[in-house]
């Protein structure tokens, strides 16, 4: 008897369009995660409460909401390579507006750049996850996409530590007086203040500036080089027949519900970890440290995920680890001291597989229809937009400080953090739903 043929991740004949379409993955990680600790940044700056500050969040990710589905209208219509054009254009004319921005000292049109930003960016997601789902068979489409998403924390981590290098760290407005506890910004008059926000906002666009400069390049190479049509790429799918379809299947429907509150999870937590550090007498830039080492946990997890993907069912793997993120976010809010912001950063491990497994699960089996079905589950990226602004609203209610309010014992940081706790319960119950009810009715 023969020996069975394994069934390669990628076959060697689309490896070069593979390895062009996963570097995306790291141009928008790095743009997400670059933004992550520029709220707290903007808050420094232009004196925002939490609330107003998290309008960068709700900015950033509304944009994936508002252009998802133009943007698989688009693909559908043209072609994959097109939607990544596009895709990078948006992505480079958003970031090089922080310049004007900047020159107006406008919050406004600060947010207005974001928004225009991420249409690129929701371009590049709606296109590129189905590509690579698309790149082989489908048994081995999930581990594609979980090795693919690996390079989106390495992005993550060199934005990361762009914002800690080149922005936390060069702020004028979040240095300290001689004691280290009052900030010097506080102390000055109307005028000085209006020349720091200046210098500190110029701080903020230059890295903007040059990213946006950098996705102009990869726009220039995408363009000048042959890619392959996708493998389903062929009859055009007519948009409402299409989501009927879709949204009649409780794996999808559920999945894009778990998909958006997965998001919502993963960025309460890497943005309210820089509040949380201050609370334990951290520093901005000192805490841009542990918001990395959240990236680093999330590339561990991710290179782990796609060897356990191919040992375990793929829901009963993701239950899993909701299920153990939830035990992390519990230690966030209850463990005392350090041991808290541990225990925050350790959640990211359990994040890892989220984002490609239950983006893997929803459109399994939708053939065509996963052009459409690829941009509800981008759009609910939109979670992580609303989610941090709930948890700014908490923070802010009991006054402008982080320790104003207490509930079973705990400071409002981290009871804040119970919003995580519930959207990753619903991500546990879609996994367990998954191995023992969706699997068995396909």
């Amino acid at each position: 008897m023969s020996e069975q043929k394994k069934i390669p991740v990628v076959s060697m004949q689309l490896l070069i369009p593979f390895i062009l379409i996963t570097s995306l993955f790291a141009l928008w990680g790095f743009a997400n995660d670059m933004t992550n600790p520029m709220v707290r940044g903007f808050q420094k700056v232009l004196e925002l409460t939490n609330k107003q500050a998290s309008l960068v969040q709700l900015a950033f990710y509304g944009g994936y909401f508002t252009m998802a589905i133009p943007a698989a209208l688009f693909v559908n219509k043209y072609s994959y390579k097109s939607g990544v054009l596009i895709g990078l254009a948006l992505y480079s004319i958003g970031a090089l507006l922080f310049y004007p921005a900047a020159s107006w000292e406008s919050y406004g049109f600060f947010l207005a750049a974001l928004y225009i930003l991420t249409f690129g960016l929701a371009f590049l997601e709606t296109t590129a996850n189905p590509y690579i789902l698309a790149m082989g068979a489908e048994e081995t489409a999930t581990q594609r996409l979980t090795f693919a998403q690996m390079f989106n924390p390495m992005g993550s981590i060199a934005g990361l530590l762009i914002a800690q290098n080149f922005v936390l760290g060069s702020l004028q407005s979040d240095n300290l007086a001689e004691d280290g506890i009052t900030p010097i910004y506080d102390t000055l008059s109307e005028t000085a203040k209006a020349a720091v926000r200046t210098a500190d906002l110029q701080v903020i666009r230059n890295p903007y500036v040059v990213l946006g400069l950098v996705v102009a390049l990869f726009f220039v190479l995408i363009a000048v080089v042959k890619m392959p049509k996708s493998v389903h790429h062929g009859a055009k799918v007519k948009f409402v027949d299409s989501v009927k379809r879709l949204w009649k299947q409780p794996k999808f429907s559920f999945g894009v519900i778990s998909q958006g509150v997965y998001v919502g999870a993963q960025i309460m937590c890497w943005t309210y970890v820089y509040q949380y550090a201050e609370t334990l007498g951290i520093d901005s830039q000192t805490a841009v440290m542990y918001g990395l080492a959240g990236y680093v946990f999330s590339l561990i997890g991710r290179a782990a995920g796609t060897v356990l993907l191919s040992k375990i069912n793929s829901g009963k793997l993701l239950m899993i680890f909701g299920l153990c993120g939830m035990t992390t976010v519990l230690g966030a809010i209850f463990l005392p001291g350090m041991m808290g912001i541990y225990s925050l950063v350790a959640t990211s491990l359990f994040f890892s597989i989220m984002f490609p497994t239950i983006y893997g699960i929803a459109l399994d089996g939708q053939g065509e229809d996963a052009k459409f079905g690829s941009s509800f589950l981008v759009m609910s990226i939109v979670g992580g937009a609303l989610m941090p602004l709930i948890q700014g609203s908490i923070l802010d209610f009991g006054g402008p400080g982080y320790e104003d309010t207490m509930f079973l014992g705990v400071s409002e940081m981290r009871y804040s953090f119970f919003l995580s706790f519930v959207c990753l319960l619903i991500v546990a119950i879609y996994g367990r739903k998954v191995y023992t009810k969706y699997t068995k009715e396909a």
